[in-house]
């Protein structure tokens, strides 16, 4: 049986989101466990998703779907949105949960450790294999999925799902929030809330070994 109401622009959209945040923390796991050789808790949520990846999947949906088949200007914005996106997300984690996610210091032609040249023509080529290749072969299984899958259905999965992330999101701010608050607390003699280090495996006070940083 196939359905022939769907979902409309902005409900494909949410679902994107939730469908490139997961795959973007099975991308993070499986990178962790290649440079780590065992597997590390990726990701600021509790459950297996990044969502960095999909608010810039959805960026380069957005942005990149007419400029298909340029592939300089794909490169090009690519490169300028997700270095943007990144040192953004970078200082507002340290700002407000004084956490570093990532830190590109060694890196050459790095700014602040939040981007680097690297990263950034890493990010650009990303964009071009995205608009080019990955989304449009997502695009065409989400679509053949859903034509078996009933309209009410599909609205109750994209209502479902953001509000777990959301919730999941608001119990791991409390978490780290309440870590630094700890750390103001109870070591503001010793060292400063900035080098009260968390661990993001254990939740405990510890120092976290970036994994993009990481030699053995």
């Amino acid at each position: 049986m196939v359905y022939k109401k769907q979902l409309n622009d902005a409900q494909r959209l949410v679902l994107y989101f939730v469908i490139y945040s997961f795959l973007g923390w099975v991308l993070e796991t499986i990178f962790a466990l290649f440079v780590l050789g065992r597997f590390v808790k990726r990701g600021f949520l509790y459950g297996p998703v990044c969502p960095i990846y999909g608010f810039g999947a959805i960026l380069i949906i957005l942005v990149l779907k007419k400029f298909k088949g340029k592939k300089f200007k794909e490169f090009l914005i690519s490169m300028l949105i997700f270095s943007v996106f990144e040192y953004a997300v970078s200082w507002i984690f340290e700002m407000v949960f004084h956490l570093r996610w990532w830190d590109y210091s060694n890196d050459i032609g790095n700014i602040n450790g939040r981007i680097s040249i690297a990263y950034s023509v890493a990010w650009g080529i990303i964009g071009i294999t995205f608009n080019e290749k990955i989304h449009p072969i997502i695009e065409n299984k989400l679509d053949k999925a859903k034509n078996k899958i009933s309209y009410e259905i599909q609205k109750i999965i994209v209502i479902i799902l953001p509000i777990s992330m959301l919730a999941d999101f608001i119990l791991s701010s409390i978490k780290y929030l309440g870590w630094c608050l700890v750390c103001f607390l109870g070591w503001s003699q010793k060292t400063s809330l900035q080098n009260c280090n968390i661990s993001k495996e254990r939740g405990k006070k510890n120092e976290w070994k970036n994994v993009w940083n990481y030699k053995k």
